[in-house]
């Protein structure tokens, strides 16, 4: 289940939980504690992260279940860092990184139960049913969420932008779970503007960035699924960012634009196309009237969104 963006509901009826910074994950648990992972796109990543097998065996005393949660690797300060968290989703689980770079599941739905399918039962039961699991791993964690009798949502949200996290989401305390759908039950705010982009091109770097990356050229599909250029990106990135993406993208290199229009003349000089596979996230300031993201930084790849879901909505 998906939310919409938008302002956060206020009054009774809602419910606020932290907006957490990483990869979206179901788990399925076996009644025997074995431990499935799907991503957002339902691809097993199981194997990937090794440290949350049979993480709840014991809270779930040999009933199965299905949760929905968030998969995060929690920097120096305690908060969800999305560099590190990608980094661990390319690289797979290597003895440096499970040590380095351990993931935890923030859990925030239960799906299942048991023998109990959870889909049509309001969010406060399942809530509910989630915070009674005697939950004790320390790579997972329950977060707690508020109502407006707790705290003003917007007091709420304060608190949440000075903690640097990433934002709210509200839910209607009656609602079902829809999977797969992107519904208003669940509404996002988040504190920062970010948009999914697919690479299209890079300009090799100069000086210290000689003979690396030096800006990608991004795109994004508009309503009759033409890949538009929305604009550049050329801050924001790790070293190990860069040389990853080299790598990635030399791989791709190909003899024209991908784009269906025209890239403005001082955008395309020494430019090498690539096919638009690698979906990207930025964080930016502005989206103008000419469709062009300015004041872009790079966040880094999404492994969990498709080439053709990455999309804007143009005028």
């Amino acid at each position: 289940m998906l939310a919409v963006e938008g302002p956060l509901p206020v009054g009774g009826g809602w419910a606020y939980e932290t907006k957490w910074d990483g990869f979206r994950c179901c788990m399925r648990v076996g009644p025997n504690g074995t431990t499935k992972l799907t991503s957002r796109l339902g691809n097993e990543i199981t194997n990937v992260y090794p440290d949350l097998h049979g993480v709840l065996a014991d809270a779930l005393a040999g009933r199965s279940a299905v949760l929905d949660g968030e998969l995060v690797v929690l920097g120096q300060e305690g908060r969800p860092d999305f560099h590190l968290m990608q980094h661990r989703h390319q690289r797979g689980p290597t003895a440096d990184l499970l040590r380095t770079a351990p993931v935890t599941y923030i859990v925030f739905d239960l799906l299942a139960l048991g023998d109990d399918v959870l889909l049509t039962a309001p969010y406060t039961e399942r809530r509910a049913l989630l915070a009674d699991l005697p939950v004790a791993n320390p790579r997972v964690a329950v977060p707690r969420h508020f109502t407006a009798d707790d705290i003003d949502p917007n007091e709420l949200l304060a608190v949440v932008a000075e903690q640097g996290l990433e934002g709210l989401v509200a839910k209607r305390l009656e609602s079902r779970y829809h999977p797969g759908q992107r519904s208003r039950d669940w509404i996002k705010r988040p504190l920062i503007k970010t948009q999914e982009v697919l690479v299209g091109g890079w300009r090799p770097g100069k000086g210290n960035r000689s003979g690396r990356i030096g800006g990608l050229l991004l795109g994004a599909h508009d309503a009759e699924g033409r890949l538009r250029y929305v604009g550049d990106v050329g801050t924001g990135f790790s070293e190990r960012a860069l040389d990853d993406l080299l790598d990635l993208l030399t791989a791709l290199t190909t003899s024209k634009s991908p784009f269906d229009d025209e890239v403005p003349a001082d955008r395309r000089r020494d430019v090498r196309w690539v096919e638009p596979r690698l979906v990207g996230q930025v964080v930016y300031r502005q989206f103008t009237s000419d469709h062009r993201l300015r004041h872009t930084a790079w966040r880094g790849l999404r492994h969990d969104v498709l080439p053709e879901q990455v999309k804007l909505d143009f005028a």
